[in-house]
């Protein structure tokens, strides 16, 4: 199952990738390079996908993934601002350094997502990703130190929604 599903995902990319047909006619060729090269790479990396490919067929998770976009790249702008104002004030007001939160996620993939997506917003990067459900993360301004706090303003805007869409 998970070699089937990652075939239909990689194929479906495929496509929108090369979606602009010539002349607006369907181009055989590049659909069937598309259907060779997905199967490939299923059968070469369908048991490293994922451990529950049955969750791929539910539409509810691809709408909350649609919900998530804006609302990362919001968070996405809003960090980029608050860097620039720092960089760019004279007395450089910084206050660095590397906080623990926690992450109610369990699947490896929403645990990817999230540190992922905390890295990819300026001014935080994860460090490290324990087993147990704990994240190191360098954040550029220190707002707070304890591990609940902390979780509250760094983690759960993101939480939430990953949760919905991973597990």
């Amino acid at each position: 199952m998970r070699k089937g599903i990652l075939f239909l995902l990689l194929l479906i990319v495929w496509i929108l990738l090369v979606w602009p047909f010539s002349g607006g006619a369907v181009d055989y060729q590049s659909i069937v390079a598309g259907v060779v090269v997905s199967f490939f790479a299923s059968l070469v990396f369908g048991e490293l996908f994922t451990e529950s490919p049955h969750k791929f067929l539910g539409v509810k998770r691809y709408l909350w993934a649609i919900l998530y976009i804006p609302i990362f790249l919001w968070s996405c702008l809003l960090a980029n601002l608050d860097v620039a104002y720092r960089v760019l004030h004279p007395l450089l007001p910084i206050k660095p350094g590397i906080v623990k939160v926690k992450t109610r996620l369990k699947s490896k993939s929403a645990i990817t997502a999230l540190a992922n997506s905390i890295t990819l917003t300026p001014g935080t990067m994860t460090v490290e990703v324990l087993d147990d459900g704990y994240l190191y993360i360098h954040w550029i301004w220190v707002k707070e130190a304890d591990v609940e706090k902390a979780t509250l303003i760094i983690v759960r805007r993101f939480e939430n929604l990953l949760e919905r869409i991973f597990e």
